[in-house]
């Protein structure tokens, strides 16, 4: 996985975290982790996410932001299901319930957590 990198100003590529992604398998993510961290600076992170197979995330305890780069998914957030693909941004309040489902092979996705714990009122 690649090291995170603390904000300053900088600028950071999409190709190489897909590329750093080496998709271990856990028992938790026996297709592999999908996901490797950008940015850190306070309480924000940037990571990419490729989930592959199941996405079995759980709700985070920051709230969070989405932007699809690139392929089409499925999103679930609260019950509600969306067709999503790239340009397209989702917000998803701390603690919910959310997940991929029929990603394309080329899924990925920019995930942003912000704020404290439980979210901003």
């Amino acid at each position: 996985m690649a090291a995170a990198r603390k904000a300053s100003a900088m600028k950071i590529a999409l190709a190489p975290l897909l590329a750093s992604l080496s998709r271990p398998a856990t028992d938790k993510w026996p297709d592999g982790e999908p996901f490797a961290t950008a940015i850190e600076h306070g309480t924000m992170s940037l990571e990419v996410f490729a989930p592959r197979g199941q996405d079995r995330q759980e709700p985070h305890s920051q709230d969070e932001l989405y932007i699809v780069v690139t392929g089409t998914a499925a999103f679930i957030n609260a019950g509600e299901r969306m067709r999503v693909g790239p340009g397209d941004a989702l917000f998803v309040k701390a603690g919910a319930l959310h997940h991929f489902e029929q990603m394309s092979g080329d899924f990925a996705t920019w995930v942003m957590f912000w704020g404290p714990k439980g979210g901003e009122g």
